[in-house]
């Protein structure tokens, strides 16, 4: 159904969002009020999904979402679907917050475990949740002893942004191999908060400058309106894209920058275990919404 609308032949990865439901109400979280929602799927549609993908874009690798993929119940059974009989590249996303039982009983499947923190210390638990730091901490320690690689994710904001080159530096001493810095866009929680946004790009060029200066062995990555990546062409411009993201409703979203919007053009209908096309005048395909670039310090 993607190819018939538009070039495209390949996704290599589907972000799959297992739920809403999060044990966290994080100030920047691009859900909003749909962490209240009660949209899941199943096991056997999040198989489904996985398996129509894999078929039919040759998709290669899923990267677990939530909400919180930890209070999934049936995580474990959906993730090893996808890694013993498709032989997919696994990839979980989660807070970390007390994860240890799950993870020790799912660590041989999961290729990358990637936490998100907001800074160091008090300047996460203010964002994210009270303990919330020292927790995502002890994740990534007992990863380690698990044998998991394990990389990081934080959203670049106004109490956060002197902070990324102390947490890097944390991170890179507990042997987690990459930083993924993103930022932060003013839907969801964030739209709620807009104290936390940044209205000089100025902030920007200062912090790829400190990262520059501190001679980081961890990988850093940065998306485009923080690296200032060339823009990239819409989606639809090639026969491969990168990635696909699928929410727990079933809509498909290709571009981060729509995510969160509701700019879907693509359907997944998890009963039918069918994929539709719902155009509209202000999908991503009409509007031409770019794919994020990203780039490495």
């Amino acid at each position: 159904m993607i190819t018939e609308h538009t070039s495209i032949h390949t996704i290599r990865r589907l972000y799959l969002q297992l739920l809403y439901r999060c044990n966290f109400t994080c100030k920047h979280c691009f859900h909003g009020e749909r962490l209240q929602h009660a949209d899941t799927f199943t096991a056997a549609q999040a198989c489904n999904l996985l398996g129509r993908m894999h078929r039919e874009y040759a998709t290669e690798a899923v990267v677990l979402l939530g909400g919180e993929p930890f209070v999934y119940k049936e995580l474990p059974r959906v993730i090893r679907y996808a890694k013993h009989t498709l032989g997919l590249t696994v990839e979980i996303c989660t807070n970390g917050y007390r994860i240890g039982p799950r993870l020790r009983e799912i660590a041989p499947c999961i290729d990358l475990l990637r936490i998100s923190l907001e800074g160091v210390g008090a300047t996460n638990d203010r964002i994210r949740r009270d303990g919330s730091y020292s927790a995502a901490i002890e994740s990534i320690e007992l990863a380690s002893d698990l044998g998991v690689a394990t990389g990081a994710t934080l959203t670049v904001n106004r109490y956060n942004i002197d902070e990324v080159v102390e947490l890097a530096q944390t991170l890179q001493a507990l042997g987690v191999s990459q930083l993924k810095l993103h930022q932060l866009r003013a839907v969801g929680n964030a739209a709620q908060h807009p104290d936390m946004l940044i209205t000089d790009s100025a902030a920007y060029t200062d912090l790829r400058d400190q990262l520059g200066q501190a001679r980081l062995d961890i990988e850093v990555i940065l998306d485009e309106d923080l690296s200032e990546a060339p823009a990239c062409s819409p989606s639809t411009g090639t026969d491969t894209i990168d990635r696909i993201e699928a929410d727990p409703r079933g809509a498909l979203t290709m571009s981060c920058k729509a995510v969160g919007r509701d700019s879907h053009a693509f359907w997944y209908d998890k009963d039918r275990d069918h994929i539709e096309y719902r155009p509209s005048a202000h999908d991503e395909i009409a509007l031409g919404i770019p794919d994020v670039v990203y780039g490495r310090v």
